[in-house]
């Protein structure tokens, strides 16, 4: 959970309290240490460490923020607010630190902060039981299969059983049950569940960062990015910088159409968090710079890199990649849908492509009925294109700019249903435009 914690829990937002905050009762526990906030102690192996103030103050601050980057700045208005100090004061305390926990418990990112390296394995009010379920499914979850997400949804499942309070072992249920609605095969509950889920997750804690993040994913698939928009562009104002914000807004802003907004998104996400992933390989596709989506994408093994291959031309090279892991991989029907349609595009195959893409079964998932729509401008499919592309917008997504720029869609910018099609997407997209301008006000960022 301590990653999903609000970013500034001890510093002066909102409202400049003087006062430090300190959890329930019970600690954090990592590695042989255990922190109990109430008490404002640290013991290892149950014998009490001296931590000056200012110390216990940043490990907290730290164990609430495990494995994401806690900036600079953010350590120094929490540990010293409204009041001036240099840079070695805040050194200082990071030496106190790795001097009492191990030199590699806290990692420098060089210009920017510090990351806590020290596994969590319990925190306060949380059973340590339930808890060690969290971390399995957790684990389980970064490996994103759809057998590793069935277990990690079973295991919070029980978490949540278990403890009905416990926001983010519900955020990771939504987040699970979402994945598996969106990749499984045959219907399912998962989609209630994800919404159940992730609505209980933000009622319990409404400033629950992953909760926030996860429930951006199914706002867009949903057909609400406006909304998904406006809600971060509203807690940015409200909380200052926070990268994960920032990269939900990368993915919505998008999913709107607004392309340039959202690469600027995800400048300010790398700018407050250099580690941070963000979904800009799929602006950057959007907006047709091919080099730059491969330069940005992970080796994830799925779509995106082969149709960017694709485009510029490396037909041979998209092939080999689709052919490999269509043959190596278990894909969903929705992922191995898209896969296979590209394929039999790339390889001239056009019956078989249009018989993929039309059993395809997309009613929730408007960024990929747009790459499908896609694939039948490849096809010079236009009827079919056209239809698709109406689809995409009914389901939230549109890029103008894409259908203006991208050589795919050039025979098709003739006909006026097409030309009807690019001028639905910009109405929409100028009224996101404006929706997001009136969420951001005299922020400035």
């Amino acid at each position: 959970m301590l990653e999903c914690q609000p970013v500034a829990v001890l510093g002066k937002k909102p409202g400049k309290s003087h006062k430090n905050h300190t959890a329930g009762q019970g600690a954090y526990r990592f590695g042989e240490f255990d922190l109990y906030p109430a008490e404002r102690q640290l013991h290892r192996r149950q014998r009490t460490l001296k931590v000056s103030p200012k110390a216990f103050d940043a490990l907290l601050l730290f164990v609430r923020n495990a494995e994401r980057l806690v900036r600079r700045d953010e350590l120094i208005e929490a540990l010293w607010p409204e009041t001036y100090v240099t840079d070695a004061n805040l050194t200082n305390v990071i030496l106190s630190l790795r001097k009492t926990l191990g030199r590699r418990a806290i990692q420098t990112v060089s210009k920017f902060g510090y990351r806590f390296c020290l596994p969590v394995i319990g925190e306060p009010g949380v059973d340590q039981v339930v808890y060690a379920r969290f971390v399995q499914g957790k684990e389980l979850a970064t490996i994103r299969s759809l057998e590793s997400m069935t277990r990690a949804r079973d295991l919070f499942a029980l978490c949540v059983a278990t403890d009905p309070q416990f926001a983010a072992a519900w955020a990771w249920l939504g987040r699970c049950s979402r994945f598996l609605d969106k990749f499984g095969a045959g219907p399912s509950m998962n989609l209630e569940l994800a919404q159940a889920a992730l609505r209980r997750a933000l009622a319990i804690d409404p400033q629950l960062a992953c909760a926030h993040h996860f429930y951006t994913q199914l706002q867009t698939d949903l057909g609400q990015p406006r909304e998904a928009v406006v809600r971060l562009t509203q807690r940015i104002v409200v909380r200052g910088g926070e990268p994960e914000s920032f990269a939900g807004l990368v993915h919505a802003l998008r999913v709107c159409g607004l392309l340039d907004e959202s690469l600027l998104a995800h400048q300010h996400a790398v700018r407050l968090d250099p580690t941070i992933v963000t979904s800009v390989p799929h602006t950057h596709f959007l907006r047709a710079e091919y080099e730059a989506a491969l330069e940005g994408y992970a080796n994830t093994g799925y779509y995106l890199d082969a149709a960017s291959w694709a485009a510029l031309g490396d037909s041979k090279r998209a092939v080999a990649l689709l052919s490999e892991r269509l043959e190596k991989q278990q894909l969903s029907d929705l992922m191995g849908g898209l896969m296979r349609s590209l394929l039999a595009v790339l390889e001239g195959r056009k019956s078989e492509a249009l018989g993929f893409i039309k059993n395809l079964p997309v009613e929730r998932e408007p960024e990929l009925v747009f790459y499908l729509a896609r694939h039948l401008a490849m096809l010079r499919a236009g009827d079919d294109c056209v239809a698709m592309l109406k689809q995409a917008r009914e389901q939230g997504m549109t890029s103008s700019y894409t259908l203006l720029h991208d050589g795919v869609f050039g025979p098709l910018r003739g006909r006026l249903d097409f030309r009807r099609e690019v001028g639905q997407a910009r109405m929409l997209e100028n009224g996101a435009r404006q929706a997001f301008i009136r969420a951001k006000g005299s922020s400035g960022w």
